[in-house]
């Protein structure tokens, strides 16, 4: 089965199971949809995280400069790297998962990170970003797609542009603190992808985030990208 009729797949049982997606079987290797793999994600769309990174996989390895030593992907890596964020950020509010297809990491960034209608990251967020940098240079050998989203509140093109501008003041700031901007790629969902309800305060705040998606690349991806 190829990749465009695996997401084809994975999308339908999305939309006709409210709590599906799809993974990747540890016994077979084969894609399925899983009732039970999507975890803390709403059930309004599942395609930004299960389809391919931002900007394509292939031409970002060789802009990124990930090459031979990127070493073979093992598992425990990310293990180890999701194990070492959730330590380092306990108590920031930073939530952080396997995506559900289990092939990257999410790093999910709560609405405090800014003020009201502001990109600027607020001061006492800066500390929690400081250890995903650390992280991300630490575990050079992966791509990082910032992904921003907001809740329903005010206009379509508005939310759509504050989210653009909130992702790329993350991937600024990442940036700053020594992570390549090579590897870096951004983009803005406005409203489109809600976690909870937008009818409460509660549900609204959930959906004002910033999320980044870590994606580990293996030796053989970097030397069949280079090809």
């Amino acid at each position: 089965m190829n990749r465009t009729r695996i997401l084809i797949a994975c999308l339908a049982g999305a939309s006709l199971l409210s709590v599906s997606a799809c993974v990747t079987d540890p016994n077979t290797g084969e894609r399925k949809v899983s009732r039970t793999a999507i975890g803390g994600v709403g059930g309004a769309g599942l395609g930004y995280l299960l389809g391919g990174i931002i900007g394509g996989k292939t031409a970002r390895i060789v802009g990124a400069g990930i090459g031979a030593a990127a070493g073979g992907y093992a598992g425990y890596r990310m293990d180890e790297q999701i194990k070492e964020l959730k330590e380092s950020t306990a108590g920031s509010g930073v939530d952080v998962t396997e995506t559900p297809d289990g092939d990257s990491i999410l790093v999910n960034l709560p609405d405090v990170t800014f003020a009201v209608d502001s990109t600027t990251i607020t001061p006492t967020f800066q500390s929690a970003l400081d250890q995903v940098a650390q992280s991300l240079t630490k575990y050079p050998n992966s791509l990082i797609d910032v992904m921003g989203h907001t809740d329903s509140t005010g206009s379509d093109s508005y939310n759509l542009d504050l989210s653009r501008r909130r992702a790329e003041s993350v991937a600024n700031y990442l940036t700053m603190r020594g992570v390549s901007r090579a590897r870096i790629a951004t983009m803005g969902y406005g409203e489109q992808y809600p976690r909870a309800d937008n009818t409460t305060a509660e549900g609204r705040a959930l959906n004002r985030r910033v999320e980044i998606r870590i994606t580990p690349i293996t030796q053989q991806e970097a030397a069949a990208a280079r090809q």
